[in-house]
């Protein structure tokens, strides 16, 4: 649950209040004013991963034996109190502040009631502490009674996109395309159970030994999935898929080298003239951003329904209309499945459809509407490949029972489908558009593709980055009448050229 950041406290009051505090314990006490410090919480990747890794990420020898050092990633300011000294204090919170009415009061006043009763909880157990470990101790102790516990900093770390809890011990984080042990731990799996029911309360669900498989989001459209014991047989684990604050735009994937210039204006206008665009790759290849990158260059004035298992689709047009999915209850029964909405969505009007993911059945609906005047649709689906694309696509519509013969079904693919858009992320961390395809037709039973642009790596810096180019097929697509219609050919012609002659 993030419906707002933890606020910080206002520093001057803060610093009264320790002042103010300091001064009442040296008059009730005789000892010295410094107050001794405490180790930092062990970090588990001491333990249980390798100790050193080099610079460029990878080795420069193999071996039959090898294994893959992971770094670490440090949160500053995490691990300066003692972790019994936060078992004590939090032990002795919990008797005067009923967590119910806790949850009732906003981030701001139960702050000021922590502040106040903490001050009082450590003179009256005699534990000193210096001024930022006090700050610091206050930050866990709200975020343990109504934010996600030990979660809170790497949700608030922009630098971070996923997260990932294998039990109370074991958190790793993604940053810059890389996964790097986290020096954050639970202090035990009741705590970590803790989070994971109050993550998914907020959206109306459960999770315990009935129901230990969730599919949650947010406040902030971050997507979660926590698995539960017995499920889990290490603990509870937690996946949270981060989405930046400030949507990512075709001009700022161009400027971090995602694609090249060419290919984004290629985006652009297949966006704008209304083409059927499915985006594929693998997990974590940024399929989601690149479905936000173009969803954002619809018309304000279209009417969008977007369709998706849990929303996380950043769109901002006024005509919008989202609609998520719905699992089953404890009877069975109450289960809307993305078919069920997408079969409701043809009936609300809609100018553009956008399917969050298509996984089953739904296929074949998605195909229909395409192919009956809902141009303009997209999609995402997992494939590492344009051709497997489409391969998985008929595999799809087998799924929904119709029996349908197999050219039939590929037939309605070729003229539902115009454009395939691949993306991956590479063995260096780095998301790039590496196939941009366009469906043209159908050769006897087999759906013919022809590619526009690929990337093309041709071998790797000091860094371990990879070095490579965006290479231009030379073919004129297909849509090119379709964005003469459109006004658009002008500049699709400038990029042609322009794509040739590099």
């Amino acid at each position: 649950m993030r419906g707002k950041e933890t606020p910080e406290l206002d520093a001057d009051t803060f610093s009264r209040r320790m002042e103010a505090m300091a001064a009442k314990a040296r008059r009730n006490r005789s000892e010295p004013e410094e107050s001794a410090g405490f180790d930092a919480v062990e970090d588990v990747a001491q333990s249980t991963l390798p100790k050193t890794q080099a610079q460029d990420g990878h080795l420069d020898e193999f071996d039959d034996n090898w294994t893959r050092p992971i770094g670490m990633f440090e949160i500053n300011g995490f691990g300066k109190v003692d972790p019994q000294i936060v078992r004590r204090v939090l032990s002795r919170l919990m008797e005067l502040i009923e967590p119910d009415k806790a949850i009732a009061l906003s981030h701001e006043e139960l702050s000021e009631q922590i502040v106040d009763l903490t001050t009082e909880i450590l003179e009256e157990l005699k534990i000193r502490l210096n001024f930022e470990e006090q700050r610091q101790l206050i930050r866990m102790l709200v975020d343990e009674m109504v934010g996600l516990g030990p979660l809170e900093p790497l949700l608030a770390d922009e630098t971070v996109t996923d997260i990932m809890v294998n039990g109370p011990e074991r958190v790793f984080v993604e940053r810059e395309g890389k996964c790097v042990a986290a020096n954050v731990r639970f202090r035990d799996e009741a705590q970590l159970m803790t989070v994971a029911q109050r993550i998914v309360s907020r959206i109306g669900r459960r999770i315990d030994e009935s129901t230990p498989l969730v599919d949650a989001r947010l406040a902030d459209g971050s997507r979660v999935n926590i698995i539960a014991p017995p499920l889990a047989i290490d603990g509870t684990s937690i996946s949270i898929r981060k989405f930046s604050r400030n949507r990512i735009t075709i001009d700022q994937m161009t400027e971090q080298e995602n694609l090249s210039p060419e290919m984004a204006v290629i985006l652009k206008v297949a966006a704008r003239t209304r083409l059927n665009i499915v985006i594929s790759g693998g997990t974590g290849s940024g399929k989601t951003t690149m479905l936000n990158a173009l969803s954002c260059l619809i018309d304000p004035s279209e009417r969008i329904v977007t369709i998706e298992d849990t929303a996380e689709l950043q769109l901002d047009q006024p005509n919008l209309v989202r609609l998520e999915t719905r699992p089953s209850n404890i009877e069975g029964s109450g289960e809307f499945s993305q078919r069920d909405l997408f079969k409701n969505a043809l009936r609300m009007r809609p100018d553009r459809i956008v399917l969050g993911e298509v996984r089953g059945a739904e296929a074949i609906d998605m195909l229909q509407a395409m192919n009956t005047g809902h141009d303009g649709s997209l999609c995402t689906l997992h494939a590492n490949g344009a051709r497997e694309a489409l391969t998985r696509l008929e595999n799809m519509v087998a799924m929904s029972g119709m029996r349908l013969p197999g050219n039939a079904v590929r037939g309605q693919i070729s003229s539902a489908i115009n454009l395939i858009i691949q993306v991956a992320r590479l063995r260096d961390g780095k998301r790039r558009v590496t196939q941009i395809s366009e469906v043209i037709g159908m050769e006897g039973d087999v759906v013919t593709l022809q590619n526009l642009f690929e990337y093309v790596a041709s071998g790797e810096d000091r860094n371990g980055r990879l070095i490579g180019e965006f290479r231009f097929s030379g073919l004129r697509p297909r849509f090119y009448e379709r964005a003469k219609y459109f006004g658009l050919q002008r500049r699709l012609d400038e990029v042609l050229e322009g794509a040739e002659a590099n």
